[in-house]
């Protein structure tokens, strides 16, 4: 099914239930931002603090994902931001294959309607998913991705950085090359 805004979508998407995590969340996560923002970044599911409020990386992640956008100079309401599954699974587990399948037409209907130039993909499922089966996020972080009109970047999930301080760097590294890239798009 085609939709033509992303309240379309959005209105679909708050109905569904092709999978079991619908029945256990609080709420379906759909996603919030410009919805003509350069750049989209997509993380794995929401967790707790998402499933209440209704709204993506808005727990300790979300909060240190906003100190990192803040570091290149971004707010978050000038990128978009959503994730691959909709709905909290249960114990904040990853979402399984099936899951992600039944969410996958969502975030790729997200990616079309918004058309961004970058997608900085936040952890390994969000690599996966958009990229390939295989891919791998240690092996991928930090690289540039073209896929289609768009550029990707694979980078650590922030609750990965709260897990293991030693990730900061490199995502550092990681988001100096986005804030490099959007600058160059804002001068072209």
């Amino acid at each position: 099914m085609e939709f033509k805004t992303l309240e379309e979508l959005k209105q679909h998407c708050l109905q569904c239930s092709a999978c079991d995590l619908r029945k256990s969340a609080t709420q379906v996560v759909f996603g919030e931002g410009n919805p003509n923002a350069t750049m989209m970044l997509i993380g794995e599911a929401p967790g707790a603090q998402e499933d209440k409020l209704g709204r993506p990386f808005v727990g300790p992640a979300g909060q240190l994902l906003d100190k990192i956008l803040a570091a290149i100079n971004l707010r978050r309401e000038e990128v978009y931001i959503a994730n691959i599954a909709k709905c909290r699974p249960p114990r904040n587990r990853l979402p399984r294959p099936a899951e992600v399948a039944a969410c996958r037409k969502y975030v790729e209907q997200q990616i079309e309607l918004i058309k961004p130039q970058i997608i900085v993909l936040l952890g390994a499922l969000a690599t996966k998913t958009l990229v390939h089966p295989d891919a791998r996020i240690t092996r991928m972080r930090g690289n540039w991705i073209k896929k289609e009109e768009y550029w990707m970047m694979p980078t650590f999930h922030p609750a990965a950085l709260l897990r293991d301080a030693s990730k900061k760097r490199p995502v550092w590294e990681d988001f100096k090359q986005i804030r490099d890239r959007l600058q160059a798009i804002d001068c072209g």
